[in-house]
């Protein structure tokens, strides 16, 4: 890949898109994460203005030193970039003693574990509208497009997607190339809704280089190795599993037919 010809070509698509949307920039959440960092350090490359937020909700420490070292960075780098920290763990906490709770708590975690990715979502459409600007999506293309590592209409609610084309690996070879700090591309990566040291492998049950390889697979299963099958069937049952996710919301088309007296 050539690393400096794919950094210019999406800050220019960037730039294009601002002028052609008529608004002042962009507004982005980081995480401590280098899909995040990338992504928002593609923006401030820009020259126009990025408001980077930072949302923490029980966040593990390294991820929260992570996130504010990498605002710090960019501020101190790019005189285009001002950053905001809202904490939004009381009203995440004030949530959960609304809801009722359940039996099934695995359930009940995962469904709060997304209702942090929404209520981040709409903090960075509060300041999209506040200051005109265009929410940044994060999600690199094995996430996004291959296994649905994502929630919707919440880290998936975005308006335009800079790194969406972009396995991990190319999302790691960028962030070295535009000397990201040493400490976020080190960090295994991790989604950060759980408050703890998870990270995505843990919850996959497979890495990124793994997801790679069985995205691109093409050939013939029968001659795999073990791990091999046990990789390629964990991502075709995401794949399946998160669909709905990667494809248009089914609308039910009702003909004029159907609709006559």
């Amino acid at each position: 890949m050539n690393k400096k010809r794919v950094i210019i070509y999406i800050v220019d698509w960037l730039k294009a898109y601002v002028e052609n949307s008529g608004v002042n920039g962009f507004v982005i959440g980081i995480s401590g994460g280098v899909d995040s960092a990338l992504t928002s350090t593609l923006a401030a490359e820009t020259g126009l203005s990025l408001l980077v937020v930072e949302m923490p909700i029980h966040q593990d420490a390294g991820q929260v030193n992570r996130a504010k070292s990498h605002a710090d960075w960019l501020v101190s780098n790019y005189t285009n970039v001002s950053r905001q920290q809202v904490d939004l763990t009381s009203t995440f906490d004030h949530m959960v003693d609304e809801f009722p709770s359940i039996e099934d708590e695995e359930t009940r975690w995962m469904a709060l574990a997304n209702t942090r990715a929404r209520l981040r979502m709409t903090t960075l459409y509060y300041f999209a509208g506040l200051h005109k600007m265009l929410v940044l999506g994060t999600g690199n293309k094995v996430e996004d497009f291959g296994i649905g590592f994502f929630t919707k209409y919440g880290d998936g609610g975005v308006d335009l997607s800079p790194i969406g084309d972009l396995l991990k690996s190319e999302v790691y070879a960028l962030a070295q190339e535009l000397n990201i700090n040493s400490d976020i591309i080190n960090a295994a990566p991790t989604d950060g809704l759980w408050g703890d040291e998870r990270n995505d492998e843990d919850q996959i049950g497979a890495t990124y280089p793994e997801l790679e390889w069985a995205m691109n697979f093409t050939g013939d299963s029968a001659s795999l190795t073990e791990r091999e099958k046990e990789v390629l069937k964990i991502y075709q049952d995401r794949y399946k599993a998160n669909l709905h996710k990667m494809i248009e919301i089914p609308v039910c088309k009702i003909s004029n037919e159907v609709k006559e007296i």
